[in-house]
């Protein structure tokens, strides 16, 4: 494997950040920029901590076409992962333009900067929520695509147009659709900081845990599930973070675009998480069933077997092993990156 040069858009995120780690480690060379919209500049430090070695990084937005393809010619890069966006489903519905602006304006306004500076391979940050609910899992990448909000219908737009980019020129993109990335580097340097009152169930399962809010809501208990709770592919954030490597080593040998999953494979219920982070924190971790919300399905998780067969990658870590790197980051940051 030679050693290439990737950028990362949304580098100091929770995804972005596991990524520059898990590259550096495989030998490659990582460069990255933030607008800090949804980030803390101080995960660049930790980064640096664990992979004993700062990167090139500049504060630059999406928007800013060329600015990018001047980051990307200075720091001769090869391909770029983009993982920079708004990922809130109900904010999406709230302020769609706002969504669409950021995520598909922006994504294309990155493809422009990339064309300019002569980089010709991309791996997109896509999520299982460009599948409609209402279909059986597992879910493969040839399910009915049908999102149920504009974050979702954000992300199988930046798809089709990476795969139309791709079908008009040199341009080679891999699409990754994630199922509900968890846990933290083993470090505890990082790890998941939701802005405000966390989205996902992971993260407001452990802000309970530690003592920052009182209970976590289970929506809904009727689901056609074996515990009645909602079901889902629970993917540790490390797992996620080696099927990047892996996707952009493959950049090489596909001819234009593929679209690949990244989950286990195996669906959790809510039930099942809170008792997995209740063993994992060592302490009841107080919960009450509400109304279902609209929207939500029974089931969702993944038939990964195309990350296998095209990447020679599969989630390695359980969902045991995410609670425990979870809790241990957010025992020691219990604020997060603030450290008030």
């Amino acid at each position: 494997m030679h050693t290439l040069n990737v950028a990362l858009t949304g580098v100091t995120g929770y995804i972005g950040s596991h990524i520059a780690i898990a590259l550096a480690e495989h030998g490659h060379w990582v460069v990255g920029f933030d607008n800090f919209a949804n980030s803390s500049p101080a995960v660049l430090d930790r980064v640096a901590t664990i992979c004993d070695t700062s990167m090139p990084f500049a504060e630059l937005d999406l928007a800013d076409t060329d600015a990018i393809a001047s980051f990307l010619v200075t720091n001769k890069v090869d391909a770029v992962i983009h993982l920079a966006g708004l990922k809130s489903v109900a904010e999406s519905v709230a302020e769609p333009l706002r969504y669409y602006e950021t995520n598909v304006a922006g994504s294309v306004s990155l493809l422009k900067a990339m064309e300019q500076a002569n980089v010709h391979g991309i791996v997109f940050s896509s999520s299982a929520t460009v599948y409609d609910p209402n279909q059986t899992s597992p879910l493969g990448e040839d399910a009915v695509i049908g999102p149920i909000n504009p974050y979702g219908h954000t992300k199988i737009m930046v798809e089709q147009i990476i795969n139309n980019a791709a079908a008009a020129s040199s341009l080679k993109g891999i699409n990754l659709r994630y199922f509900n990335p968890v846990g933290a580097h083993p470090s505890a340097l990082i790890g998941e900081d939701p802005v405000g009152t966390p989205n996902n169930l992971m993260p407001y399962v452990m802000q309970v845990a530690v003592g920052m809010r009182d209970e976590v809501s289970i929506y809904g208990d009727d689901y056609a599930t074996p515990d009645g709770t909602g079901v889902r592919d629970y993917i540790h954030v490390c797992d996620l973070a080696d099927g990047h490597v892996a996707a952009v080593n493959a950049l090489a040998k596909i001819s234009t675009s593929d679209t690949i999953n990244l989950g286990t494979g195996v669906g959790s219920s809510v039930r099942e998480v809170i008792a997995a982070a209740e063993r994992a924190a060592d302490r009841d971790i107080p919960h009450r069933v509400v109304k279902r919300r609209p929207g939500d399905a029974d089931m969702s998780y993944a038939d990964p077997s195309r990350a296998e067969h095209r990447l020679g990658w599969k989630a390695q870590r359980t969902l045991a092993d995410a609670c425990v790197d979870h809790w241990r980051w957010q025992d020691q940051n219990p604020h997060g990156y603030t450290t008030s």
